[in-house]
């Protein structure tokens, strides 16, 4: 019942700031990890080997750190508290509401709210451009920040959550495809492929379910191909249908417009904040079934 019981206290605590201003965050610690390796690793020559040892390394911490948590003599406590400080279904919502509430005042503050959540050029994106960002944000982060890490801890146990949170933290700031991470990133990049593609689909089958869109996965698959990485497209996709409006399109990335196909592309293109709070809703729908599936497993 652990993983239950962790879902459930991150859901009513979620990220306290009385707790982060006065202690640094796990997630915090496991991003100055993987900036020291990017520092002391990625030079020279035999980047990719580089990028292998830095992920062996961070693999080896996470499950060093495993086993110092499981010797703490306060049972099941210690491990409960780190699962669920480490799932963020509550600061997702958090954020994305935030994204909402500054829409409905002005696009200006959606635009500063969006650009806390989105890596993409915000400053000229219209009320459309912030909600579909929002959503879409929504989307992948159900997957990358909940369901991924509770699948895992489910799978293999705290061992399991840490090693994909490590690895998810090194895929976020050293995967990318360019000069300095192109090849020093690979290792982290293909290996957080890998640990997401059962959650991602996983995550568009929750959001499917309980959106009554379950007919629509021939047509989520099909979207979801179209997505550039092999699994963020599967809870976009789920989401496009489960809210009936196109996601994804054209969008701008350092100043440069790329273009992007529009997922579900025949439904409603013209988003607003309430589109983001019905998103939300849908968040919480996914996270309940998932809850549910975590207290049935451990009854069984």
């Amino acid at each position: 019942m652990i993983l239950a019981a962790a879902l459930l206290l991150d859901a009513l605590l979620g990220e306290p700031r009385w707790l982060w201003s006065r202690a640094t965050h796990p997630a915090v610690l496991m991003g100055r990890t993987v900036a020291t390796l990017d520092r002391t690793l990625n030079t020279g020559a035999f980047r990719r080997a580089r990028g292998i040892l830095a992920l062996a390394l961070l693999i080896a911490l996470a499950l060093a750190t495993a086993a110092l948590i499981a010797v703490i003599p306060l049972g099941p406590l210690p491990e409960l508290i780190t699962a669920a400080i480490l799932l963020a279904q509550r600061s997702l919502v958090d954020h994305v509401r935030a994204v909402a509430d500054a829409l409905r005042l002005s696009t200006p503050e959606g635009r500063r709210a969006v650009a806390m959540i989105v890596s993409r050029d915000t400053t000229m994106m219209d009320d459309t451009a912030i909600a579909r960002s929002a959503i879409e944000s929504a989307s992948e982060n159900l997957s990358d920040g909940v369901i991924a890490p509770a699948f895992w801890f489910a799978v293999a146990g705290l061992p399991g959550l840490l090693i994909y949170k490590f690895t998810n933290t090194a895929d976020s700031m050293i995967g990318y495809r360019t000069p300095r991470h192109e090849q020093f990133g690979w290792a982290s990049a293909r290996f957080d492929d890998l640990l997401n593609l059962v959650p991602a689909r996983l995550t568009a089958l929750l959001i499917a379910t309980t959106t009554g869109q379950l007919r629509q996965m021939r047509a989520i698959r099909a979207d979801a191909a179209l997505h550039k990485s092999p699994n963020a497209g599967w809870p976009e996709a789920a989401m496009a249908r489960a809210l009936d409006i196109a996601l994804a399109g054209p969008r701008s990335y350092d100043g440069r417009l790329q273009s992007f196909p529009f997922v579900n592309p025949t439904a409603r293109h013209i988003l607003t904040a309430d589109d983001i709070a019905a998103a939300i809703a849908v968040l919480w729908r996914a996270w309940a079934l998932a809850l549910a599936a975590a207290a049935l497993i451990a009854i069984a």
